[in-house]
């Protein structure tokens, strides 16, 4: 956060408990809460049937495959899509489809039907349902709370995961043997439903445009570009995967450190990882007054620092108790950082492009976890639990010198709002949205004195450009008259022109203000537009 958001009277600051109070988030979350027990719980019965039905290492190691593998698959399409139809509509389909999915896995398990084949694929079925919720469900956070209270919405999603990452094994462990796996599919099921109702009591009106749709293909090659050159977006990405890579090896640990150094039976592990869900919520608690005094990057530094320190002494640790207070400073730190990314994320990217740089956001969360398991993994099979917690210790405090390339304060700058200063292009004659490519050309006058300058200036009215859609920008000075300068890029068609004018934003609108003032003409620059001219007959 700027110094200026950081001066800000501690009243004037969201509370941590704030989004709690809009009824729809209120209602939303807790049935999201409920959802997430529901699929720990089921995670924990699928991962029992399966030992149950196969003696295979492999296949039982297959089931956290077919449940991460889809979310990685399908989380860059999942983005664009929520990015280009309504959200609320996404989200219903995605739990109806994960609701039809547990609700077969437990008939089929109460049959006596089912088989490790069948699980495996009934797994990766739900895991879909995941991958295309992920996206959605971030992108909707502003819109149920507003900008204000996105932080502490995107905290307490966070406790929420952790909540229910340390209630539901336990239960689901409880359950299996009360009502068998069978029973708890069919429980994870319900929970579904009541995200669905919650969801179908949200009022939300689909934004309305009367631009060409885009295509799911074309929207994923628009969000790529747009991460490019989103300086901003990189840098909270580029965070997120070195904290996630290092961070993970205490979550990947915990259940052999719990088992073989601390000797720990199943209850003890599950109050270990209680400790882990009981530091999250109490950092949601008092996170927003930490906010108050603290940068983007001074509070994600500190809490890295807390995070390393509390790695070693997990490491060190022989004594339970000692590892439950280091696993609470965990949760406590884990939740500061990883919203800290999510809001920088969210606050980077422009409103038609957020869903998809937030799957991209989940793609380094999740691939960072997934990489992340592996390689301490494999470090602790040489070093042991000791030198593996102890060496990713050390290497959370690679995040010092990240934080000197890739700062996350700018985007708290950024004014995002659409700005509609580009004016509508003059066309005669009738022009479909497919026809292209299109080259926008835009002249300058420009003192010889203040070329180097205006170059300078240019640059970043390029990157823009780039951004919003552009295939390719240039600038050219005229050989024959020193005062002409032409601007010109293309985009692949008129309707992908036309998407470029609609997110132009504030900080665009200053960033072209500051190029143009070197402009000498009579009135503004002059702009034309061409399209491609098909010359094979």
């Amino acid at each position: 956060m700027t110094g200026t958001a950081a001066a800000e009277p501690l009243a004037r600051r969201p509370s941590a408990w704030g989004p709690l109070r809009v009824p729809i988030f209120r209602i939303l979350w807790t049935a999201t809460v409920a959802s997430n027990v529901g699929s720990w719980m089921h995670d924990t019965a699928a991962t029992w049937l399966m030992t149950s039905l196969t003696t295979s290492t492999l296949l039982v190691a297959l089931m956290q495959t077919a449940s991460s593998l889809p979310v990685l698959l399908l989380s860059l399409p999942a983005g664009a899509l929520a990015d280009i139809v309504d959200r609320r509509r996404v989200l219903i389909v995605a739990q109806s489809w994960m609701l039809a999915a547990a609700a077969l896995m437990g008939l089929l398990a109460l049959a006596g039907a089912m088989t490790p084949d069948r699980l495996l694929f009934f797994t990766f079925v739900l895991g879909l349902g995941n991958g295309l919720t992920a996206p959605a469900w971030q992108a909707t956070l502003p819109d149920l709370v507003g900008k204000d209270q996105l932080a502490p919405a995107v905290s307490l999603n966070g406790a929420a995961m952790n909540i229910a990452r340390a209630v539901g094994p336990a239960v689901g462990g409880l359950l299996v043997a009360a009502i068998t796996p069978g029973g708890v599919f069919l429980l994870n099921a319900a929970s579904f439903a009541a995200v669905i109702v919650a969801l179908a009591r949200w009022d939300n009106r689909p934004r309305e445009s009367v631009l060409p749709a885009e295509r799911v293909l074309g929207a994923i090659g628009a969000g790529w570009r747009y991460l490019r050159h989103a300086p901003q977006v990189q840098a909270a990405l580029i965070r997120c995967a070195l904290f996630v890579l290092f961070a993970s090896a205490p979550w990947a640990l915990l259940p052999v450190l719990a088992r073989y150094e601390l000797g720990l039976g199943a209850l003890g592990y599950g109050v270990l990882y209680g400790c882990l869900g009981l530091g999250a919520l109490t950092g949601v608690a008092f996170l927003p007054r930490v906010q108050a005094r603290r940068s983007t990057d001074g509070l994600v530094l500190g809490a890295t620092a807390v995070y390393a320190a509390a790695v070693a002494v997990l490491a060190l640790a022989r004594v339970p108790v000692l590892a439950g207070a280091a696993l609470f400073s965990i949760g406590i730190a884990w939740i500061t950082v990883m919203p800290a990314f999510n809001v920088a994320t969210q606050r980077a990217s422009a409103e038609w492009v957020k869903a998809r740089m937030l799957a991209m956001y989940v793609l380094m969360y999740m691939g960072g976890m997934a990489l992340g398991a592996a390689l301490w993994g494999t470090v602790a099979t040489h070093l042991g639990i000791t030198g593996a917690l102890l060496a990713a210790a050390a290497g959370l405090l690679l995040s010092f010198a990240a934080a000197a390339r890739w700062s996350l304060g700018p985007s708290d700058r950024l004014d995002l709002a659409p700005s509609g200063h580009w004016r509508d292009p003059v066309v005669t004659g009738d022009l479909h949205q497919d026809e292209g490519p299109v080259l926008v050309t835009v002249e300058y006058r420009v003192a010889p004195a203040d070329a180097a300058a205006f170059a300078r200036a240019m640059h970043g009215v390029g990157q823009l450009r780039r951004r919003d859609g552009a295939v390719s920008w240039g600038l050219y000075r005229d050989t024959a008259d020193p005062w002409r300068w032409v601007e010109t890029f293309v985009a692949e068609s008129w309707g992908e022109h036309l998407r470029q004018h609609a997110r132009a934003t504030m900080s665009d609108l200053a960033t072209e203000a500051a190029a143009r003032r070197y402009h000498r003409g009579e009135g503004l620059p002059a702009v034309a537009h061409f399209v491609h001219a098909d010359t094979s007959e």
